[in-house]
């Protein structure tokens, strides 16, 4: 009887030895949050909580009257820049340039007439018929026809030439200002509709019909992704053979069904065990965020369930 007792002695201890080391950890759907573009009331709630929605489902409209306006406003100001920039690039019309040209002929000729009237005056003056002043205004006014000669002529010279380069550069970067308000408006516009942007289930919707949310706040959040993962914390002791890409097999609490995995991501930086992942001797150890993806065949699992992984050597 000891002898037989002796040969399964082995056998017991091993049974009776520390359990394999694993990672503990929770039950997790990717979640994405889809927050409040504007603060504008709430005019409809298109989905419910828990319903499973596709891309590009509308979730909820926000009120768009006010975000109309001024994308219209935009749209209208977009207009008139590029026409001035149209204007600059097609330079004087013919009509300006002859009007330049008569105003030109008619300084000239009063530049003409202003002369002659000064060279009377300076021979009346040499006759003693007439006072000095006099021949000193004409010779101003003299003086001035010849300005005004020259402005007209600088006038009709500026026309000629069209117009200068910068101030087309100064046009186009007007019209490209106007284009880039535009834009963002009618984005902002667009947004005031919000849409899946992956398949997923509605997970909670924080505020209800005729609320008006503060910008940046969560309206809808969803999980999304064909199936969960979970979200472990990897001891020490099983880092160095634990990378991405290796297989695992993932434990849910409540469920005898195993479920295959892939570590999808892992950690470099390590962090202190979380309460709810303690095991004995790992209360004071490191440990390392990793998640593992599992199959499709657990898209029925809830979040939140806690689990645990065992990785394939």
């Amino acid at each position: 009887m000891k002898r037989f007792s002796w040969l399964f002695l082995p056998l017991f201890l091993s049974a009776c030895g520390e359990p394999s080391p694993r990672a503990l950890g929770t039950l997790e759907w990717d979640r994405l949050t889809l927050p409040a573009p504007a603060a504008e009331r709430i005019t409809a709630i298109e989905v419910r909580e828990g319903q499973a929605v596709h891309s590009g489902d509308v979730l909820v409209r926000l009120e768009a009257s006010s975000t109309q306006s001024q994308l219209a406003a935009a749209t209208a100001q977009q207009r008139r820049s590029d026409a001035a920039l149209a204007e600059l690039k097609a330079g004087p019309r013919r009509e300006e340039i002859a009007r330049a040209r008569a105003l030109l002929a008619a300084a000239d000729a009063q530049r003409v007439d202003a002369r002659a009237q000064y060279q009377r005056m300076a021979l009346l003056v040499k006759q003693k018929l007439v006072a000095q002043a006099e021949v000193d205004r004409t010779r101003a006014a003299a003086d001035n026809a010849e300005a005004q000669v020259s402005a007209a002529r600088e006038a009709l010279l500026e026309l000629q030439r069209g117009t200068r380069v910068e101030q087309i550069a100064q046009g186009e970067a007007s019209a490209q200002a106007a284009v880039a308000q535009t834009t963002a408006q009618r984005v902002l516009f667009d947004k005031l509709t919000l849409v899946a942007p992956r398949d997923g289930v509605i997970d909670n919707l924080p505020y209800r019909l005729g609320d008006q949310a503060p910008i940046g706040s969560s309206l809808v959040v969803m999980l999304a992704g064909s199936a969960p993962y979970a979200r472990v914390y990897v001891p020490e002791s099983l880092r160095q053979n634990v990378q991405v890409g290796h297989t695992a097999q993932v434990h849910v609490e409540g469920s005898k069904q195993v479920w295959s995995g892939t570590v999808r991501m892992i950690r470099s930086d390590p962090t202190f065990t979380p309460y709810y992942a303690l095991t004995g001797q790992d209360v004071s150890r490191l440990s390392y965020l990793a998640e593992v993806q599992l199959t499709a065949e657990a898209n029925q699992l809830p979040a939140g369930l806690p689990l645990w992984v065992e990785f394939t050597p």
